[in-house]
């Protein structure tokens, strides 16, 4: 059983398995609206888990480039134009700010 809240127009806008002061009515856990809900919700934590990942992921992506372009596997020429202006950008912007040489625990392993 799940203690719910609705708006004034009926629409479900929470589901909890405890009471809480807010709610107008139960549902069963078998209850699509019940389902409906907590498939929405366990999406939208995957959004955020992935929006939050995004900019670590830049940031190893750039090194990645970075190290590849060292190594001679690539050259930046090899990209297109307009994501070797981005990378420039971002380069010439850490660099502004010290390289931000530390944003990545080196003690971190195993990530690629």
């Amino acid at each position: 059983m799940f203690y719910v809240q609705r708006d004034a127009q009926g629409e479900l806008i929470r589901a909890e398995a405890v009471a809480f002061a807010e709610s107008t009515g139960t549902l069963p856990a078998d209850h699509h609206e019940i389902q409906a809900w907590f498939a929405n919700e366990e999406a939208e934590l995957s959004l955020k888990q992935l929006k939050h990942s995004d900019s670590e992921m830049i940031r190893v992506l750039e090194d990645l480039i970075q190290v590849l372009i060292q190594k001679g596997v690539i050259n930046l020429t090899d990209l297109p134009v307009a994501a070797q202006a981005k990378l420039k950008d971002r380069s010439h912007a850490r660099e502004s700010l010290g390289g931000l040489s530390h944003l990545i625990n080196d003690d971190e392993t195993g990530l690629i």
